[in-house]
């Protein structure tokens, strides 16, 4: 009986195309089409770290704001050093009008990686 799930057929190859396609969708600016790709991906490597804030950037581009901050939480909790991801949940609590979550997590990302944009969005000085 043939595999009639979303996975047949996946191959890493496979994962590593809809992986790269969705960086292009994204930059071509169908994070949608994006998250569609990283699904899979996800599904079948439920630990891909890049692969997990590659669909928290989709997400947040799309302004589907809780799966990004949810995406963009399971990040950290594996790479807690990981600037960027602190810089974008600050991005997404800042968007969703959660400016006291964001600004610490803004802090966190500037005093991993003291980037000017990075210190910019910090705000130490107030």
């Amino acid at each position: 009986m043939p595999e009639t799930s979303g996975f047949a057929g996946r191959t890493p190859e496979t994962d590593v195309i809809d992986f790269r396609a969705a960086e292009q969708l994204l930059a071509a600016r169908d994070p949608r089409g994006a998250v569609k790709l990283l699904d899979e991906v996800i599904a079948s490597h439920p630990e891909n770290t890049a692969a997990r804030l590659l669909r928290a950037r989709a997400f947040f581009a799309a302004a589907q704001l809780r799966p990004a901050e949810l995406e963009f939480t399971i990040v950290l909790e594996r790479e807690p050093d990981n600037a960027f991801a602190h810089f974008a949940l600050a991005r997404t609590y800042e968007r969703a009008g959660r400016s006291d979550q964001a600004k610490r997590h803004f802090r966190l990302a500037a005093a991993l990686d003291p980037q000017p944009e990075y210190l910019a969005a910090a705000r130490f000085d107030s």
